[in-house]
């Protein structure tokens, strides 16, 4: 190979460098994680707002909690004028997208806690995704009566 052969192949090896440097990992992320104050033997919710990064779509499929009996994965349903939750095989994450988990929405239910949620701590979960795996959270105990994360908000 000649001196400028090997320099063309070197610059145009460099030419590829900041495209493939600057893009973004594919993976989800969790931010806000929260739940309400709920007494043990009860049952609580987890809610959150779940990034996709990858170019390809990704599924919650389950998730678990040593604070809870099962962890379910629900949503609300119009039934007639009647809010009901029901339990979902999964919840989609879409390609470079969000989904949010909120009150009246899809959510974690934690069913059966083994103590009390307590105001101010914060109850660690795993998140269990069809192509990222698992995904470690912990949701921050807000007031039993709130409807939305703390100022200031948690990131994971």
């Amino acid at each position: 190979m000649t001196i400028l052969t090997r320099r063309a192949v070197i610059g145009a090896a460099m030419l590829l460098l900041p495209a493939t440097a600057g893009a973004q990992p594919a993976g989800i992320t969790v931010a806000n994680p929260w739940t309400r104050a709920a007494g043990q033997g009860g049952t609580g919710a987890g809610f959150m707002t779940l990034r996709n990064a990858g170019a390809a779509p990704d599924r919650l499929v389950s998730a678990r909690a040593a604070i809870a009996r099962t962890v379910e994965l629900h949503t609300h349903t119009n039934d007639n004028g009647v809010m009901r939750m029901r339990p979902v095989p999964s919840i989609e994450v879409p390609a470079r997208g969000e989904v949010q988990l909120r009150p009246s929405g899809f959510h974690l239910m934690l069913i059966g806690l083994t103590a009390p949620l307590r105001q101010g701590e914060r109850i660690p979960v795993t998140l269990v995704f069809e192509r990222a795996g698992e995904v470690q959270v912990e949701l921050a105990v807000e007031s039993a009566g709130a409807r939305g994360p703390g100022a200031g908000g948690h990131h994971h």
